[in-house]
């Protein structure tokens, strides 16, 4: 049963309600508060205040004060006017039950519409934020593009210079040839001349002789229109080494033989297709490199997540790739609750919770946004369902085994089941972490608590 605070003072003027109630001991804090247009209430367990006021109130501009163990509230009225009394006389209990349903909706409505505000405020900074950065990318792009092109005009008038000058010299080479080249190819002629005259000579010499004198005119000439490089010559070049052949070759030698051996070599091979086929692996290691227990658990696994996903999941078709990721939705959750935004976090650690129920941490965080949302019994499961998941007890895990006991031990201790939160829970935390003073601190609270209530029972 809860106690009532009775004990309250109250002055008013023609636009606003002063209101003191004094908390007896109590901690209060603004998640004790609640305000609707008509409507009061403080819930310090085990106090409680609660009011149903006597015209409607501006809730938006009310204020609430706490401090030196009183809640000094200024309220502020819609129609300026003096009130009979702080609360409604004579009200039935199904008016008063109205009005309390009535001040919740509206309060939720109103909680709706500031998160959809946040939300559209959010998506318009993060669009203009996503349109500055492309602005300063575009800039950047283009001061790029501008570099680049200056660069590859510098280098393509060093390479046209380069040209000009490989060029430059190449016409120099080739004048400096041509005026060496009558000077070397004089004397041969000369030779030339004489050996055809001593040719055309008869002599008593034997006709070997003739034969090897003729066949070094043959020679000389030969390399004299080598050396002349005209292509009027070219005729004349052919006879020249067809001769060369019929006088300088071995015996059987010729250039009949010649073209007989080139017309007996094998014709080339006909081009084929290799086809090389590979056994299909789904790990990019070889097979002999593999080690296949894991890999097949592995795979066993994911399909088995992809099988649940499917079967289960049909919504998760129009999400992106992102969003199927419980990592992904645990940190979004997590910015969420930064934000205030309680039920956005619980909706992400929903989702996430669905795609894999086995990370403790999402049911830890779940179990925090509940605590905020006053929903104290599904704190309490998701807290026990996260210490279940923290098994086996290491030291990696302690912090947030410390934090799930204290969460549902503040449930329990929201509850009124001091003895539950301080015995099961807070003490289990201070054997993980002996040393959080924050932890001890509130667990001396609460035995205090419970000697109070025993005493006063």
């Amino acid at each position: 049963m809860p106690v009532w605070l009775r004990e309250h003072s109250w002055r008013q003027s023609p636009t606003a309600v002063y209101l003191s109630l004094p908390l007896r001991g109590a901690r209060a804090t603004p998640a004790n508060i609640f305000c609707g247009e008509q409507y009061l209430k403080v819930s310090i367990p085990p106090f409680l205040f609660e009011a149903v006021l006597y015209a409607p109130i501006d809730d938006t501009n009310s204020t609430a004060k706490i401090g030196n163990g009183n809640i000094f509230f200024t309220l502020y009225k819609k129609e300026p006017a003096l009130w009979d009394s702080l609360t409604l006389a004579n009200a039935d209990k199904e008016k008063l039950q109205y009005l309390r349903e009535n001040a919740v909706l509206k309060a939720q409505e109103k909680a709706k519409e500031e998160t959809e505000a946040k939300k559209i405020t959010k998506q318009e900074h993060k669009k203009y934020a996503l349109e500055a950065t492309m602005k300063l990318e575009e800039a950047e792009r283009k001061r790029i593009e501008a570099l680049k092109e200056k660069e590859r005009q510098k280098v393509a008038e060093e390479l046209e210079l380069w040209k000009n000058q490989q060029k430059d010299g190449d016409k120099y080479k080739s004048i400096q040839k041509k005026e060496e080249l009558p000077q070397e190819i004089q004397p041969l002629k000369e030779r030339k001349n004489e050996k055809m005259n001593k040719t055309l000579i008869p002599n008593e010499g034997s006709s070997k002789t003739r034969l090897k004198s003729t066949r070094g005119c043959i020679i000389e000439l030969y390399f004299v229109i080598l050396l002349s490089s005209k292509p009027e010559k070219s005729l004349a070049s052919f006879f020249i080494s067809s001769a060369l052949t019929l006088f300088i070759g071995h015996g059987s030698c010729s250039i009949f033989a010649q073209k007989l051996k080139e017309e007996q070599l094998p014709a080339p091979r006909a081009p084929a297709t290799i086809k090389v086929n590979f056994t299909p692996r789904v790990f990019p290691t070889a097979l002999r490199e593999s080690r296949v227990a894991e890999e097949e658990e592995w795979l066993h696994k994911q399909a088995e997540a992809r099988r649940i996903i499917n079967s289960d999941l049909s919504e998760l078709e129009d999400l992106k790739e992102e969003e199927k990721n419980p990592d992904w939705l645990k940190d979004k959750g997590n910015k969420m609750f930064a934000m205030g935004d309680y039920l956005g976090a619980v909706n992400a650690y929903n989702l996430a919770v669905r795609l894999n129920n086995k990370l403790p941490l999402l049911y830890l965080n779940r179990a925090a946004c509940h605590l905020k949302l006053r929903n104290l019994h599904k704190a309490i499961e998701d807290s026990s369902k996260a210490l279940e998941l923290l098994t086996p007890p290491v030291p990696d895990n302690e912090n947030a085994r410390v934090k799930a006991h204290v969460r549902r031990g503040t449930a329990f201790c929201q509850l009124e089941l001091y003895t539950e939160g301080e015995a099961l829970d807070y003490e289990a935390a201070l054997k993980i972490d002996p040393r959080n003073k924050i932890i001890e601190k509130d667990a001396e609270k609460i035995r205090h608590l419970i000697q109070g209530t025993m005493q006063s029972s």
